[in-house]
């Protein structure tokens, strides 16, 4: 009766699928499919992801969760596994509904050994009510979005609905002040383990509360950012640490013993994401693990769309930078003052980017004072040059059309021969991968 269910279910997802691409309403990952999975079977999630031997592993926080769960899954594969994920970046329950749909067979049966899935954090605890996570990865708590989950305390608790869920290993940020905190780990009954930064990388790695704190004790307190934070009690017991950067070279402690990763993915927030998915990769696996492929495996992940994401255009370099909120822009930022480039800022306002730009106000844009910003463009494209005025950032053009900034940002490059780099919102992004797709290879969206 179950394998006759999830047969039915499968051929009428498929047909919505179908029925999706004859309107135009996307590719192979909409999330239209999944909603009719939900609609016709409520118990197709957990039916077929039960039969995974491995079971589920959820990733979820604010910021980085696309590109750490491309790092997971990249580390489990080179262990031989065969891992399920929702490739797509459609982060909600039905879009996982609708990524099972393409890896299944006729009966509903999929071939996999574990599932690695980012979830949007309230999605994750809907989620959880159906299937019990074996463990999940928490990587954050940041204002994002503010106007969708109303303040960062209840992001937190999101997230710790999704760790009391878990059955058997919860590896979170041990650097994040409320991941961290004893009322957030007391009532778990996973084992929890840490992942997070070195002594050094203090000053490098501000959580939103290091940004309020510097912004209302002024500049001494940016200079030593981190240092006087009251951090988690447990912080330095992380059991996996990133120690040092230096370009795209890490030192990363493992065990107690430390390592060098070259990375090949740009941006030093992805270096703590990979840190995290390392912590989880070593720590499910336990004795069957085997830290030098895991390693390896590190340092040939590329970045996921649109996050740190290196294209090729007319011979050029372009950098393709997802921001969302004050900290991950200021990591973004950070390759500025290093890697002069051609700069374009695209900002939309879309319910996908988050309605309230008032966070742009948050971050310090003076590392783009020595080159300057070619462009900015979007929605709220007047916004961010008045933003870029007041931090004394030189702005070329305001241009509100994304087409039209992005062929003048690459005529600039060509004037010049520098590389481009362009930091957009959600839906910035996507609509610059779409210009961008005519003339380059950029990975399909779906």
């Amino acid at each position: 009766m179950r394998i006759m269910r999830s047969a039915l279910t499968v051929a009428a997802g498929r047909a919505a699928r179908r029925l999706a691409r004859l309107r135009g309403k996307g590719r192979g990952g909409s999330a239209f499919p999944g909603l009719v999975v939900e609609r016709i079977d409520a118990g197709f999630l957990a039916r077929t992801l039960e039969q995974l031997p491995l079971g589920v592993v959820v990733v979820s926080g604010t910021n980085g969760k696309t590109t750490t769960t491309k790092i997971l899954v990249e580390l489990l594969r080179s262990q031989g596994l065969r891992v399920f994920t929702n490739p797509t970046g459609s982060n909600f329950v039905r879009g996982v509904a609708a990524s099972l749909l393409t890896e299944v067979d006729a009966r509903g049966r999929l071939d996999a050994d574990i599932a690695v899935l980012e979830l949007d954090e309230a999605h994750a605890v809907h989620f959880v009510r159906q299937v019990r996570p074996r463990a999940s990865l928490l990587l954050n708590v940041m204002r994002d979005q503010l106007d969708r989950f109303g303040e960062i305390d209840h992001t937190a608790n999101l997230l710790h609905s999704v760790a009391t869920a878990t059955t058997e290993l919860v590896v979170l940020n041990a650097d994040d002040p409320r991941l961290a905190a004893p009322r957030f780990t007391a009532d778990l009954t996973a084992r929890v383990e840490g992942f997070g930064i070195g002594e050094r990388l203090r000053r490098v790695f501000l959580s939103d509360d290091d940004l309020r704190r510097a912004e209302q004790e002024g500049p001494a307190m940016t200079e030593d950012a981190g240092l006087g934070t009251e951090q988690p009690e447990d912080a330095e017991s992380a059991g996996t640490r990133l120690e040092a950067i230096d370009g795209r070279r890490a030192s990363l402690r493992v065990g107690g013993a430390e390592h060098e990763v070259e990375f090949a993915l740009p941006g030093v927030h992805n270096m703590l994401n990979a840190t995290g998915a390392l912590a989880l990769a070593s720590s499910l696996l336990g004795e069957r693990a085997d830290l030098d492929s895991l390693l390896h495996a590190l340092s040939q992940v590329r970045a996921a769309f649109g996050r740190g994401e290196m294209l090729e255009v007319e011979g050029r370099a372009l950098e393709l930078a997802l921001v969302k909120n004050p900290a991950g822009f200021r990591m973004s930022l950070l390759s500025a003052d290093t890697a002069p480039a051609e700069t374009m800022i695209a900002i939309n306002d879309d319910y996908a980017d988050g309605r309230d730009m008032s966070w742009l106000w948050d971050v310090d844009f003076s590392a783009l004072r020595a080159s300057g910003v070619h462009v900015v463009s979007g929605v709220r494209a007047f916004d961010m040059a008045l933003r870029l005025r007041y931090d004394e950032v030189i702005v070329d053009g305001v241009e509100t059309d994304l087409g039209a900034a992005l062929g003048s940002l690459i005529a600039a490059s060509r004037e010049s021969g520098r590389p481009m780099r362009i930091f957009c919102t959600y839906t910035a992004m996507l609509a610059v991968r779409a210009q961008l797709s005519r003339i380059t290879d950029v990975e399909v969206v779906l």
